[in-house]
């Protein structure tokens, strides 16, 4: 029997590591530390530090954009995994010079500095689009449905909500015959009946009108199809759109994420009320130059 050396994956190693050298020329995470650390303009962060004189000193921007950046190229968006990498990712470290700032930090950063940031990827994701570092050819998009704080119950097209509308205010005629009729109750239970009654039409008239305000100001929202027709509008939330998942159907938008195929770099993440990707992507690809892969 042939002998091996032994190994053990499960061990830890002190190992001497030269952050600088982890990040190569050619890559990505190179070129995101090169653009901020030299050639990008980051004095539009400094306004929100107040600590000049006294305080705890801060986290360089740049550090912090470094990370953030980064993790974005990685699909990674959550603070706490940002976080996590920092502690155990060779890279992650190499960029942030082996520091680690609390997942609190980077989420205040990224929410004070949104627009700021969003200027400066794009800078970054125009050089790496010159340097050849997106592949350029092919993007792969996919999409993840979640609810939106809009009831399906709804929606529906201008046709279907003027019906709706229509059967709401021969409800209400029935209901106001009812309470009429029980206006003259004298016994305790017509009372209750005609209380009842009462809140029903109040129910009844403000869904009437939520329904016919809507009618009156909105127009009908069209698909983004080949062949343009009408979809369901949502009286409370028209932007989202009712889709089927494989929990069932429910009202909500499709986050849909576009990753270039060579680098496996995420250069847009948008949310969209349409339950298919195709009609999607149309900004991120024709910002890439590249055709779309679904």
């Amino acid at each position: 029997m042939p002998r091996f050396k032994p190994y053990e994956y499960s061990q830890h190693s002190m190992v001497v590591i030269n952050y600088q050298e982890q990040l190569q020329p050619g890559t990505f995470e190179y070129a995101v530390h090169y653009l901020i650390e030299h050639k990008l303009d980051l004095s539009v962060f400094h306004p929100r530090y107040r600590n000049d004189d006294t305080g705890r000193l801060a986290y360089d921007p740049a550090i912090l954009l470094k990370i953030v950046l980064f993790a974005y190229s990685k699909g990674i968006t959550s603070s706490r995994q940002i976080q996590w990498c920092c502690e155990t990712n060779i890279l992650f470290k190499a960029l942030s010079c082996d520091t680690v700032p609390h997942f609190t930090t980077l989420a205040s950063f990224v929410s004070e500095n949104a627009e700021a940031i969003e200027a400066v990827f794009e800078q970054v994701l125009l050089v790496c689009h010159q340097q050849g570092l997106l592949g350029n050819e092919l993007f792969a998009i996919d999409g993840c449905k979640t609810s939106s704080n809009a009831a399906k119950e709804w929606s529906g097209t201008f046709k279907e909500l003027k019906a709706k509308r229509d059967k709401l205010r021969k409800l209400i005629r029935h209901h106001l015959a009812e309470h009429r009729q029980h206006d003259s109750a004298e016994t305790e239970a017509e009372m209750e009946r005609a209380i009842r009654h009462g809140k029903m039409i109040l129910s009844l008239d403000q869904a009437m009108e939520k329904v016919d305000r809507f009618l009156k100001t909105q127009s009908p929202r069209m698909g983004q199809g080949k062949r343009r027709k009408e979809v369901k509008s949502n009286i409370t939330d028209n932007e989202s759109a009712k889709m089927t998942t494989s929990k069932g159907t429910i009202q909500g938008y499709n986050g849909v994420a576009t990753v270039d195929k060579k680098y496996q770099v995420i250069i847009d993440a948008q949310a969209f009320g349409e339950g298919q990707e195709q009609g999607a992507p149309h900004p991120a690809t024709s910002a890439g130059n590249g055709r779309s892969s679904l």
